[in-house]
């Protein structure tokens, strides 16, 4: 987990070795960095993971959460054909560039419209259940200035390539505690550089509020 703290700057927050992401994992993955002092979260960023939403509602109350909107993206692709792929990339990226949540909601609706129009059924029913928690960024709670770099989770996936890349040099490990070792190796070595000392977001603009967790 990546959080951004008030002044503007990344940090690593936590690195666990996990093999399923059920509620009870990220319940105790939240738990843990619950424990070391973390407060005041307003946003989470990430996949879809009904484990992941269901832990940050029952221990973060205060945050709301933004499914990364270029997974969304991928995922509601991925159930149109070839023929349609390149004008449903279009549509989705108008329903992005809207500069308000109604009008982004009212745009993927008539998106929708038109995929069930070209028998794209599955992908309009992946559109309509995705929309709201995909456009939690816009909300007036959330500065424009950010709106860029927290509706999406490329913040961690960007370490998590360099994790990957790595990783895969290595092969295989005789323990997860071995493979975890590495990758908080690794991470140190991201982070101690340019990465956790150059402000990513502008915190001012949120006044008095509290940190953005990814």
């Amino acid at each position: 987990a990546i959080g951004v703290g008030m002044d503007g700057r990344r940090e690593v927050l936590s690195v666990a070795e996990g093999m399923k992401e059920d509620a009870e994992s990220w319940r105790g993955f939240i738990t843990g960095m619950l424990a070391r002092g973390l407060k005041g979260v307003r946003l989470v960023t990430g996949d879809r993971c009904a484990g992941l939403v269901a832990a940050v509602n029952e221990l973060l109350p205060e945050a709301r959460y933004q499914r990364c909107m270029v997974h969304f993206e991928r995922n509601i692709l991925a159930k149109v054909n070839p023929r349609n792929r390149e004008w449903a990339a279009d549509a989705l990226k108008a329903v992005f560039a809207m500069e308000s949540r109604d009008k982004a909601l009212e745009k993927a609706e008539s998106v929708a419209k038109e995929l069930e129009t070209r028998k794209l059924r599955e992908a309009a029913k992946c559109l309509r259940e995705g929309i709201s928690e995909t456009t939690t960024y816009l909300l007036d709670d959330y500065p424009r200035e950010h709106r860029r770099r927290i509706r999406t989770n490329n913040m961690i996936e960007r370490l998590n390539r360099e994790i990957r890349r790595r990783t895969r040099v290595v092969g295989s490990f005789p323990d997860g505690r071995s493979a975890l070792m590495l990758v908080c190796a690794r991470v140190r070595y991201v982070t101690s550089n340019e990465w956790s000392t150059r402000r990513y977001l502008d915190m001012s603009r949120l006044g008095e509020s509290v940190p953005v967790a990814n």
